[in-house]
């Protein structure tokens, strides 16, 4: 017999297409559920503290609510990864903005931030943005540049405002890169990993359009280097 050609059905699931939209609202529902039977578990493990004589038990009842609470705290991140942006916007110094950002990254990233040139010379004028979330947005990205695929050598950032835009460019050593980077942060779930599910970089590039900013990235093959580049409209004096 013949191999049958049939294209497949309407019905087959394989070819199922579901709506963004939906499947934040299912995340969030999901993750809703799951906080629920996690304060459940909470309240009993502490009335089981609470009860407990023996001290090693209190211990590993101790370690039990640790990993609840960190299981509850990964839920919060991932529905928080995929809520919908809303800005509370405010004037801020463009000055600002990338002395800030040096200094979160120092932070957040105490062993990595010292492999990182500044280059920010002359940074002037007003952006309209909300700080935290424009802050978050590219603190993801040098996240994203030390964890994945990082090449030798230092990691460089430069930041220019002109008349009309800060420009915030990021170069980040890669040996090799396969990579299409046309849509870059515009595919969620495509590269799934242990604890990462290919949603910072898409919260990211969410966050900076609704800045009415410009998100996108190239690979120099010539210097192994991925430049991904920020780009935020400066407000009119």
């Amino acid at each position: 017999m013949p191999e049958s050609t049939t294209p497949p059905s309407s019905h087959d699931e394989s070819a199922l297409q579901i709506a963004m939209p939906d499947v934040v609202r299912f995340v969030r529902q999901l993750s809703h559920d799951l906080r629920n039977h996690l304060n459940a578990l909470e309240l009993q493990s502490a009335f089981i503290l609470e009860i407990a004589q023996d001290a090693e038990l209190k211990g590993e009842v101790k370690r039990f609510r640790g990993m609840m609470s960190e299981l509850a705290t990964s839920l919060q991140k991932l529905s928080m990864a995929m809520s919908e942006v809303r800005l509370t916007e405010m004037p801020y110094e463009a000055a600002n903005v990338v002395e800030d950002l040096q200094e979160k990254v120092t932070g957040c990233f105490p062993e990595e931030s010292g492999s990182v040139e500044w280059n920010a010379e002359g940074v002037t004028g007003i952006i309209n943005a909300d700080p935290q979330l424009l802050q978050e947005a590219l603190v993801e990205l040098f996240r994203n540049a030390f964890r994945h695929g990082r090449g030798e050598g230092k990691l460089g950032v430069r930041a220019r405002s002109s008349d009309h835009h800060l420009k915030i460019e990021i170069e980040e050593p890669k040996q090799e890169f396969a990579t299409q980077t046309q849509s870059w942060g515009r595919e969620p779930f495509r590269n799934l990993k242990p604890g990462c599910y290919g949603l910072g970089l898409h919260r990211a590039r969410r966050i900076i359009e609704a800045h009415g900013g410009e998100y996108g990235a190239v690979y120099d093959a010539a210097k192994s280097s991925l430049i991904t580049a920020v780009t935020l409209p400066l407000a009119v004096a």
